[in-house]
C-alpha cells in the first residue's frame, strides 16, 4: 500500500519547445482548483540479477481540491484507497481490511501529489522542488521536478502535459530506481466535487495503524 504513494513527481538548451512545460504547469496550478480523471499506473522495479524487469499495472479514478485534498481509488487489480481530507492521510487496504492514518502535514511536502493539489503556484511549489523544462517528448511537453530535500525516497518526478496545456501523465522514480508511470485519462478541471469526495468513514472491522 505504502508503495503506491512513494512510487503514490535536467533542463536542456532554452528553446521554445522546451518553455511551454513550465508554462503549463503554471497554468494548471492556478486554474485546476479541482478536477478529475480515470488513470493507469505503471510500477517497474529495477530488474534483479540475471532477470528482466517487470512491470505491474493498475488502474483507478482520481479527485482532487485545493488545497490539499484528494483521492486516488484503485479499483484493478486489488481495491485500495488513498484519501487527503485537508489534515489527515489515510490509506485503505481492502484485502487486509486495514486503515494506515497519518498526519498529512508530515508526508507530502516533497511528494507528487504535492504538485497535483497542495502548492497554488511555481513560487510556492519552489520551496519544495527545483524545477526545469525537459525536451519534449512522447507528444507531450515535459517539466523535471526534483525535491530539495535529498535523502528521501523520491528522486525525481517528470510532469507531462498536452500541447494544449493538459496534465497527462506523472513520471516518478524513487531512489531504489523503482519506476511509477501515472497516465491521465479524461481529466475535467471544471468538476464540481462534493465534500464527501474528500471524506473517509473506517470500515467496519478494520485494523487502523497510526503513523
Amino acid at each position: 500500500m505504502k508503495r503506491l504513494l512513494t512510487a503514490i513527481l535536467i533542463a536542456g538548451s532554452a528553446s521554445a519547445a522546451m518553455a511551454d512545460g513550465l508554462k503549463s504547469l503554471e497554468s494548471f496550478m492556478k486554474n485546476a482548483q479541482a478536477g478529475k480523471a480515470d488513470f493507469t499506473q505503471s510500477v517497474t522495479s529495477p530488474p534483479k540479477s540475471g532477470q528482466e524487469a517487470r512491470t505491474k499495472v493498475s488502474s483507478g479514478s482520481f479527485e482532487f481540491q485545493r488545497p490539499g485534498k484528494f483521492r486516488f481509488n484503485y479499483t484493478k487489480p486489488f481495491e485500495q484507497l488513498i484519501v487527503a481530507d485537508g489534515k489527515t492521510l489515510w490509506l485503505y487496504d481492502a484485502d487486509l481490511n486495514q486503515v494506515t492514518e497519518r498526519a498529512q502535514a508530515q508526508v507530502l511536502g516533497s511528494t507528487p501529489a504535492a504538485i497535483l493539489t497542495s502548492a497554488t503556484d511555481l513560487k510556492a511549489l519552489k520551496a519544495d522542488f527545483e524545477l526545469g523544462n525537459q525536451p519534449d517528448a512522447d507528444g507531450l511537453e515535459w517539466v523535471l521536478a526534483s525535491p530539495r530535500q535529498k535523502g528521501g525516497q523520491l528522486k525525481s518526478v517528470r510532469i507531462g502535459f498536452t500541447p494544449e496545456g493538459k496534465l497527462a501523465a506523472l513520471d516518478i522514480e524513487d531512489s531504489f530506481g523503482q519506476r511509477s508511470l501515472m497516465q491521465f485519462k479524461g481529466l475535467q478541471t471544471q468538476a464540481s466535487l462534493p465534500a464527501s469526495t474528500f471524506h473517509f468513514t473506517v470500515p467496519k472491522g478494520a485494523d487502523v495503524l497510526k503513523q
